[in-house]
């Protein structure tokens, strides 16, 4: 996921400004979120036309087998990569992939036992493509609705951090260059840790 050099710029000029720059990174979220929703929406229909109903088994040979990235199955699970890689202290794939099944299987019981509870709602999901149209129930919708919402969660927490990171190093850069700081007191190389040192602190801009 990359940061447009326009965004780049725009963010950095209201910061310079003194304005609020943070409708850049909302914006940007939004057509992510939205692009995947499209994305996804056209994987169900395209997964349904070639089965009856979305259970539990279907849902995992479809969204969460290991042919996927690691942040797919996460992400389809219900879960996202760096929420298992907090609690395991590991992101591998044989990690993501037990972690996001054992997961999924705990969410579809509270769907289950959700709807057992509550009869009288009723929630189904119509996606047409091309010409074509499929029908979720309450099961199936609630499982794409929870998808959705994680991917919207992980977008959210991942652009607004590599905001900083992205912007951080230009940022910078400018106001050395607009305060006339001499090149030889400031530098945006790329960090390499030095394995000599005890301790070797990771910055962005020295």
């Amino acid at each position: 996921m990359t940061l447009k050099d326009h965004m780049i710029k725009n963010i950095v000029i209201s910061v310079l400004k003194s304005q609020d720059y943070r409708i850049e990174v909302v914006n940007l979220i939004n057509a992510e979120f939205l692009q995947f929703a499209l994305d996804f929406f056209k994987q169900i229909v395209d997964a349904k036309l070639h089965s009856n109903d979305i259970t539990i088994e279907w849902y995992k040979t479809a969204f969460m087998n290991e042919t996927l990235s690691s942040d797919d199955i996460a992400i389809n699970s219900g879960l996202n990569k760096k929420t298992i890689s907090n609690m395991y202290r590991s992101d591998t794939k044989q990690i993501v992939v037990e972690d996001s099944n054992e997961y999924f299987d705990l969410l579809y019981d509270s769907i289950k036992k959700l709807i057992e509870n509550e009869k009288d709602v009723d929630l189904s999901l119509t996606i047409k493509f091309q010409g074509v149209s499929v029908d979720l129930n309450i099961n199936e919708s609630l499982i794409i609705i929870n998808t959705l919402a994680v991917k919207r969660a992980a977008l959210r927490g991942g652009l607004w951090s590599t905001v900083g990171k992205r912007v951080e190093k230009y940022l910078m850069l400018t106001l050395c260059k607009l305060y006339n700081v001499d090149e030889k007191y400031y530098t945006a190389a790329h960090f390499i840790k030095n394995k000599e040192l005890a301790v070797d602190r990771e910055v962005d801009f020295y």
